[in-house]
């Protein structure tokens, strides 16, 4: 649960739960039934996991047919990368580790020092394998916010005859997606990144007869996912789909926000460093790293004054290496082991960015104090 009273900064790692997503889940739970069971309880269960679709398709501009229910982002990323049937997956330095770790044979695309995926260092890959592969490209990265273009690395992909899968976990309800226009193959989703229940995810594809089973056993999602439908957690998935949908637009003004607070970092310390500052990045994720400030201290220290940030992906959490995201930039260890992300939200406010700085100042000025000290 989120503690009530302190400044929540983490939407990246999960968004709290919406209040209609919560209500929707306790009817569907109340009512009960298995969406696979014929009778009048069973197909009430299943007209909830079919509107559930619905919703989750309009979010991403797809046909609902076409949406496979599983039960996570990891799981929705695990069997695109390992049920395609293409040999060697293409995939970037930067992927989420759910990608990453996959397949232990896939290619690593580079990155530039931006964070923007080397197009030309793609397309040499894909040259040199004749393009019989799956290409797994990331819309949002979940530790900068720097978006790829998507519609850009699809065409590419598709020249070459692979297929096309991107990560959208991070993205999806914080920016408008189109997989109609954008052309992948295959996108996956999670519903708590939006205010959805945790434990529910899908892969939408363009053409479901080129993705197997991953979850063997029963017929359940046209046989791609077997298991009872979680119907609760489904029908809350649907449920955030349409307020993330609705809220679009809110949410694209959190950008303002978002540069107000690394503007006033940068004027107390002119060393703070943002990464993707200068790219296309989600409106509401900073990657910060103040020199001599560790990404620990400073994680540490805001919890203990009620500020909730984090030093990266929550996957990669207590961990105190650099992270692999800023690495793969060619960000130097001693800078990126200073990190921290701040992802805001719907319930983030201009108090909340003043309190943020009250809390981070008192940080910055005892380690700049420690090191004038030091120095003497």
């Amino acid at each position: 649960m989120i503690v009530p009273s302190q400044i929540y900064l983490d939407f990246n790692a999960t968004a709290p739960t919406r209040p209609e997503v919560i209500d929707a889940m306790a009817e569907a739970m109340r009512a009960g039934g298995n969406a696979s069971s014929v009778h009048g309880t069973g197909r009430a269960a299943r007209g909830l996991v079919e509107e559930a679709r619905r919703r989750v398709a309009a979010l991403v501009n797809a046909d609902a047919e076409n949406v496979v229910f599983v039960g996570s982002g990891t799981e929705a990323n695990n069997q695109v990368l390992r049920c395609v049937g293409r040999p060697r997956p293409i995939i970037s330095a930067i992927e989420h580790e759910s990608v990453l770790l996959a397949r232990d044979d896939a290619i690593i695309a580079p990155v530039h020092a931006n964070g923007m995926v080397d197009l030309a260092a793609l397309e040499a890959l894909l040259a040199g394998t004749d393009g019989a592969v799956l290409v797994s490209i990331m819309t949002a990265n979940n530790e900068t916010g720097i978006l790829q273009p998507i519609a850009d690395i699809t065409r590419l992909a598709h020249e070459y005859g692979a297929l096309m899968h991107s990560d959208a976990i991070q993205a999806a309800g914080k920016i408008p997606l189109d997989m109609a226009s954008w052309g992948p193959d295959f996108l996956s989703l999670s519903a708590h990144k939006f205010g959805g229940p945790q434990g529910v995810g899908a892969v939408v594809c363009r053409d479901r007869s080129l993705l197997a089973r991953f979850v063997h056993g029963g017929g359940q999602e046209g046989g791609l996912r077997a298991g009872t439908e979680n119907v609760a957690g489904i029908a809350g998935f649907g449920v955030a789909a349409v307020g993330a949908q609705a809220g679009l637009e809110q949410f694209a003004a959190l950008g303002a926000l978002r540069d107000t607070l690394e503007r006033r970092m940068a004027e107390l310390a002119p060393g703070v460093v943002v990464f993707g500052h200068d790219q296309g990045r989600l409106p509401n994720t900073s990657k910060i790293a103040t020199p001599g400030l560790s990404s620990e201290t400073q994680v540490m220290g805001l919890d203990l004054a009620g500020i909730a940030i984090s030093a990266g992906s929550a996957c990669a959490a207590g961990r105190v290496e650099a992270p692999y995201v800023l690495t793969a930039m060619g960000v130097p260890e001693q800078l990126a082991v200073c990190a921290v992300r701040v992802s805001l939200g719907c319930t983030t406010t201009g108090d909340h960015i003043d309190r943020f700085m009250v809390a981070w100042r008192a940080l910055y000025d005892r380690a700049h104090s420690r090191s004038a000290t030091a120095a003497e």
